[in-house]
């Protein structure tokens, strides 16, 4: 089992790279993990994308964002919203669960205490991307992020 992290005090804040839009999470997140698809690796200009879920409840935006909609490969419709100034995309949202927010976890202001849950679509992972032996990992997308919401739970103290 992976080592226990400490969720630094709430609220958690972040942004965009400009600055002009900010956020702030007032809860603890849902779960912390990593996509390793195609489509994350070319938002993020990297090997992965890192999302935290959320409950939108509990996220605060100031700034003005821009919206935009894609289908992903599952059929699921989602929205991408960005700073329309630098272009730092901080959330997306599948339009059938609007409770919930994943945030790109790379905008909080603090990233040192971050370590994910598992690990999902890693049938697309880059080569040299070393994922640790006992992470929860999925090929694709798993069918449902409960084992994911178990782990990060058990590691968070």
């Amino acid at each position: 089992m992976q080592n226990k992290i400490s969720i630094p005090d709430l609220p958690l804040k972040g942004g965009c790279q400009c600055g002009a839009v900010r956020y702030v999470l007032t809860n603890k997140p849902i779960v912390f993990y990593i996509c390793h698809c195609t489509r994350c690796q070319k938002q993020s200009s990297s090997a992965f994308g890192e999302s935290f879920r959320v409950y939108a409840a509990d996220l605060e935006v100031a700034g003005e964002m821009k919206t935009l909609q894609r289908t992903a490969p599952s059929g699921f419709t989602f929205s991408c919203d960005f700073c329309p100034n630098c272009g730092s995309r901080l959330f997306h949202q599948r339009e059938e669960n609007e409770a919930v927010v994943n945030i790109k976890a790379g905008s909080l202001d603090d990233t040192s205490w971050l370590k994910p849950a598992g690990h999902i679509w890693t049938s697309s992972k880059q080569a040299w991307v070393i994922i640790p032996d006992d992470a929860l990992v999925y090929e694709q997308q798993p069918d449902n992020y409960d084992e994911l919401v178990k782990r990060w739970a058990e590691i968070v103290e």
